[in-house]
């Protein structure tokens, strides 16, 4: 049941009116029930690995919150007749079981998640050193694993840091994992965060609909007018890499950025607007990434809470652990105090996003892809001195075209980036890189060159039109939501601009046989 399919829309306007029909006490069961009917379509065995990880995580919960309760109980009663030493001793006897319980939960469900996504690059590789032709195993992976693993195993180490107590209707907690339009590609949420709307009884609300609807057919027309269309070309361009190479590699890139974004926070889109529809508050994942003036500020709009997800869970404790501690003495001993208190941060950085990388997927190209991002961004943050001085200095570090350039710079240095996601290997994408220094032929593409991708002129008209409508949205959106400016105005005005969309997804959107749609690009992680 995709998120593009004519089922989906079916039981999405089933779910919607049932919702607020039935009582409210049961709003939140339906939700469960209905996001199950979800996960099933995709793969009634898929259910077992969900389940799973929502029983380990449940019980596990309970047992560190009974740990926690149990310690708190047993201080208070022995507070007269424990020495200090004894209630350090028992704290540190008690910290120990509850780590204990963590890592065997951590364990259980990141090493599913391993199995799964990662054996077969791990043969891939045992085959390449050791000259082996181990057969792979070709796993298929759960819809949306990598998003409800690291939702839950986030949520267990919250509930060891005793940040909040532990849900005790495993219903919810089930809810929670398994909120289906999160399923596809996210957002991650955070207990905490959905716990405050998602649990609630909610009363039907025009203006939550309105606006819910409105961000779900905003995410269609960006899914299926801009990101389908332009897909076509990026296919075409990077499954023939002999054929297609110096500056069709450059237009690559540009047709690249915009299908994934389009695609990605289509995708987002659509299932903010659902949990609005319902009353439930999710979190941006992306706050206009390609007006960004720097890599870090990309990495702090794009996919946000996977950012802040690796940041809490992976920086954090990777930069101030025991051993981090005692490398920083070391090296602050050995090269100096500036330097070593750098060197916990270089190392954490890296760790991070090599991690980031192979969270994408079981492949060298998104490994690479990963410890570029990280080297950039250090060689950034160690020049923020000289950043500094130049724009204090010189009065062109605040002008509108200094800044267009820091974002057109920022734009293609992550493009350059990105294309390790699309060749099959990285000596491909570095062999394409070279052809651009080599091969920079832009007049065969002025020439006409671009209409043997795979798109007509009307495709490239709709494109044009689509991006043109996408980039005036998010101008218009860094002075206050655009839906909140589109309900001001008048009825007719409103509702003209509504149907405009509507049908503008309707007629233009780029469908298969029977108006299917393809899956969306993250579905995939």
């Amino acid at each position: 049941m995709l998120f593009t399919s004519h089922s989906f829309v079916i039981f999405l306007i089933l779910l919607f009116i049932i919702y607020y029909l039935i009582p409210k006490k049961f709003q939140w069961i339906l939700l469960l029930t209905s996001s199950y009917i979800f996960y099933f379509f995709a793969g009634n065995w898929y259910l077992t690995y969900i389940l799973f990880t929502t029983v380990s995580t449940y019980f596990v919960s309970l047992k560190l919150n009974q740990l926690s309760v149990l310690q708190s109980a047993y201080l208070k009663e022995k507070k007269a007749s424990l020495t200090r030493e004894e209630k350090k001793e028992y704290k540190a006897a008690v910290k120990t079981k509850r780590f204990r319980w963590l890592l065997l939960c951590l364990f259980l469900n990141f090493g599913i998640l391993g199995i799964l996504k990662y054996t077969d690059f791990a043969i891939y590789n045992i085959n390449m050193i050791f000259n082996q032709e181990l057969s792979f195993f070709q796993f298929l992976l759960p819809l949306g694993i990598s998003f409800y693993t690291f939702q839950s195993m986030g949520y267990i180490i919250d509930i060891y840091r005793e940040k909040y107590p532990a849900e005790k209707n495993i219903g919810k907690l089930a809810l929670f994992i398994s909120f289906f339009p999160q399923l596809i590609q996210g957002p991650i949420s955070r207990f905490d965060d959905l716990k405050e709307t998602m649990f609630q009884h909610h009363e039907y609300n025009q203006r939550n609909i309105t606006f819910g609807l409105t961000r779900i057919l905003w995410g269609y027309f960006k899914k299926l007018v801009v990101a389908d269309r332009i897909l076509t070309a990026v296919n075409t361009i990077i499954g023939a890499p002999d054929k297609y190479q110096g500056s069709y590699v450059l237009m690559g890139m540009f047709f690249y950025a915009i299908e994934l974004y389009s695609d990605f926070t289509g995708g987002i889109d659509i299932t903010i607007g659902i949990a609005e529809v319902l009353g439930i508050r999710i979190k941006e994942n992306f706050i206009r990434p390609y007006f960004s003036k720097s890599i870090v500020e990309y990495w702090r709009r794009w996919h946000i809470t996977l950012g802040t997800w690796f940041k809490e869970y992976m920086f954090y404790p990777i930069s101030v652990c025991k051993p981090m501690l005692n490398l920083s003495k070391t090296c602050r001993k050995t090269f100096g105090e500036n330097i070593g208190k750098r060197i916990p941060v270089y190392i954490a950085t890296l760790v991070v996003w090599f991690t980031t990388g192979f969270w994408h997927g079981g492949s060298w190209n998104f490994i690479v892809w990963g410890l570029l991002n990280g080297i950039i961004i250090l060689i950034s943050q160690e020049c923020a001195p000289l950043y500094e001085k130049f724009h204090s200095r010189c009065p062109i570090g605040h002008t509108f075209y200094y800044r267009l350039f820091q974002v057109t710079r920022t734009f293609w240095l992550m493009s350059f980036l990105r294309t390790f996601d699309c060749y099959r290997d990285v000596s491909t994408t570095i062999k394409m890189y070279g052809t651009i220094f080599t091969d920079l032929n832009i007049q065969e593409i002025l020439s006409g060159g671009f209409m043997g991708l795979g798109l007509t002129l009307a495709d490239y008209v709709v494109l044009i039109l689509g991006v043109t409508t996408m980039l005036t949205v998010s101008l218009i959106g860094r002075r206050g939501s655009v839906r909140k400016k589109l309900s001001a105005k008048p009825v007719l005005i409103r509702y003209a601009i509504y149907f405009i969309l509507f049908l503008s997804v309707l007629i233009f959107g780029a469908y298969g046989i029977g108006y299917n749609a393809s899956q969306f690009i993250y579905s995939q992680f």
